[in-house]
């Protein structure tokens, strides 16, 4: 079996927090979740997936995670139990933050938008999972404002990372008025119909307190890469991705 291909992240200066993201490339799923599908719940062979979760825990070294049961909502779990890694998720939320080293924080996507976040120190951090209903929601804004919240801290103090997802030229709405609105205007282009989630995302980061120049983005569209990355646009059936974060 290929090892399951991984890119890592580093926020600048916080030597203590860790981010991956994981492609296709490599795993052990056949067609159509070839190769490195981490989701249970697509329907790939589940010694596949655990396969596939085995590489990536002993790749990365780590012992715990905490994943969850995406729905495209707002929920935002504090400091959540960990999970089992050879099983599929059962607390439904799309976010999730935590102080605990060794704790990684998992979420799943296959065109949508992971965002992870971290507090300058170190001492937390945090995961999104952002499809368009998030944006429409405002979940990398609200969840900034829950996070200083809890950990008593400012906007400024975080960093933020969005991974591998929809880009601005694939990301077509036909039925934007509907499914946006009006407020969403300034990132729609009406000739091809489509949303720059990416400038979206940014925007809400921003608005929400980060500092610009602590928001980074891994700029590759899933649907444009399909030997990378999965996409549910490209195709419904399909495998799912990776985005992680802990603390050493």
């Amino acid at each position: 079996m290929v090892p399951v291909d991984v890119v890592d992240f580093r926020f600048p200066g916080v030597a203590n927090v860790r981010c991956a993201f994981t492609t296709r490339r490599g795993g052990a799923s056949l067609p159509p979740f070839d190769g490195a599908n981490l989701s249970f719940d697509v329907g790939d062979d589940p010694a596949s997936v655990t396969q596939n979760r085995r590489d990536l825990v002993a790749r990365l070294g780590l012992e715990r995670w905490s994943e969850l049961r995406q729905v495209h909502g707002d929920t935002l779990l504090f400091e959540p139990a960990p999970t089992p890694m050879f099983e599929p998720p059962r607390v439904e939320a799309d976010a999730q933050a935590a102080a605990t080293p060794g704790l990684a924080l998992v979420v799943k996507t296959a065109d949508c938008q992971p965002i992870l976040l971290a507090h300058e120190s170190g001492r937390f951090v945090a995961a999104l999972h952002a499809g368009w209903r998030g944006n429409v929601l405002n979940l990398p804004g609200t969840a900034v404002a829950r996070l200083c919240a809890r950990y008593a801290c400012a906007p400024r103090e975080l960093f933020a990372v969005r991974g591998p997802s929809l880009g601005p030229a694939q990301a077509q709405f036909i039925n934007f008025a509907a499914e946006f609105g009006d407020a969403f205007r300034p990132f729609y282009t009406p000739a091809a119909q489509t949303v720059d989630l990416w400038r979206l995302t940014r925007h809400q980061l921003e608005t929400a307190g980060l500092e610009p120049e602590r928001i980074f983005g891994l700029d590759r569209c899933t649907q444009s890469n399909p030997a990378d990355f999965f996409s549910y646009r490209g195709s419904r059936t399909t495998g799912r991705m990776m985005a992680l974060i802990w603390m050493a």
